[in-house]
C-alpha cells in the first residue's frame, strides 16, 4: 500500500503479513557487520520505506548489511497470537546467522534495529531471546537468536498504560491484559545481565509513543549493568527515520548509532 503523494518519495506499509520476508540491502564492501530491521507501523501494519529502504544508502556507505523484515501481526488470528511478532524476529535472527557466509557477514556480528511498534519486536528480541516463540522447524533453529546489540528508535517498549503507546499495547495484549500478560510484554521488566549492549534514541517532543518509554528501558539496562547509550532530541516528534530529520539535531543518529557499534568490543574481535 502506497500511502505517499509524492512519486519520488515512496511511503509504503503493508498489513496482513501471513508470511514474513527479508529484503537484503548489500553494501559494495561489507565490514561483515548485519543490521535485521524492524520497522514499525503501531502493529497494525509494516512501514517499508522511511524505516526500512530509507536507511540503506546511510548504513551500506560504512559496510553495514542490512536486512529489513516484515513480520505477522500480534492480532491477526495466527496460532502464535501475541508471541509471532517475536517469533520473526527470532527465526529472522537465526537465519542471518545460519546463513552469514552467503550475505559475507560475520555470525557474531548481528544487530537489531527497531523502530517504534518495530523497536518493541527489537527490545523483545533482546531480552526474550532465550523463550521459544514458535516450534523448530529445522537446522536454522538450533542457532541462536541473541542478537550481538540493539538499535531502538523512539521504541514502543512500556505496556504500562501510564506510558504505553495506546494503539501498539491493545494490538499486542488487548485493552484488559492481566498483570503478568503485561509483565511479559513490558521489555524493561525483562532486562538482564546477559541482554546485549543497546543504543537507543528519541525525541522528547514525540506526540505518539512518550520519550518515557526511552527511559524506562535505559534506567532498566543500568540496573543490569548492561553496556548503553541514550540520544534524546529536543525536536523530531515521531517516525522521523531519516527523511524527517532534515536540519534537526536527529539527523545525526546514523552516523550516533554507527560510531556506538564500532565501539563496541563485540565488534572489535
Amino acid at each position: 500500500m502506497e500511502r505517499s503523494k509524492d512519486p519520488s518519495l515512496p511511503d509504503r506499509a503493508v498489513t496482513g503479513v501471513r508470511a514474513p520476508t527479508i529484503t537484503v540491502y548489500a553494501p559494495e564492501k561489507p565490514n561483515g557487520i548485519a543490521l535485521l530491521v524492524t520497522p514499525g507501523g503501531s502493529y497494525q501494519r509494516v512501514v517499508l520505506d522511511k524505516e526500512g529502504s530509507d536507511l540503506a544508502p546511510v548504513f551500506n556507505a560504512r559496510g553495514y548489511t542490512l536486512f529489513v523484515m516484515t513480520y505477522r501481526m500480534p492480532a491477526d488470528g495466527h496460532a502464535e497470537g501475541s508471541e509471532a511478532p517475536l517469533a520473526d524476529a527470532q527465526r529472522a535472527l537465526r537465519t542471518l546467522r545460519a546463513r552469514a557466509a552467503d550475505w559475507h557477514i560475520d555470525p557474531q556480528k548481528i544487530g537489531i534495529m527497531g523502530f517504534s511498534a518495530g523497536g518493541h519486536v527489537a527490545a523483545s528480541l533482546e531480552t526474550r531471546y532465550s523463550e521459544p516463540a514458535y516450534a523448530a522447524v529445522d537446522a536454522v533453529d538450533q542457532q541462536s537468536a541473541r542478537p550481538d546489540f540493539a538499535v531502538l528508535g523512539y521504541p514502543v517498549i512500556s505496556m504500562d498504560p501510564a506510558i504505553a503507546h495506546p494503539g501498539s499495547r491493545k494490538a499486542l495484549i488487548g485493552e484488559t491484559p492481566t498483570a503478568e500478560r503485561q509483565h511479559r510484554y513490558s521489555p524493561e521488566q525483562n532486562v538482564t545481565p546477559q541482554t546485549p549492549p543497546t543504543f537507543i534514541f528519541h525525541a522528547v517532543d514525540d506526540p505518539s509513543v512518550p520519550v518515557d518509554n526511552a527511559l524506562v528501558m535505559f534506567n532498566a539496562l543500568r540496573a543490569q549493568q548492561v553496556p548503553t547509550e541514550l540520544h534524546l532530541f529536543a525536536e523530531g516528534k515521531h517516525g522521523f527515520g531519516i527523511r524527517g530529520t532534515r536540519g534537526l539535531p536527529a539527523a545525526e543518529w546514523p552516523q550516533l548509532a554507527m560510531n556506538w557499534i564500532a565501539s563496541l568490543a563485540e565488534m572489535k574481535k
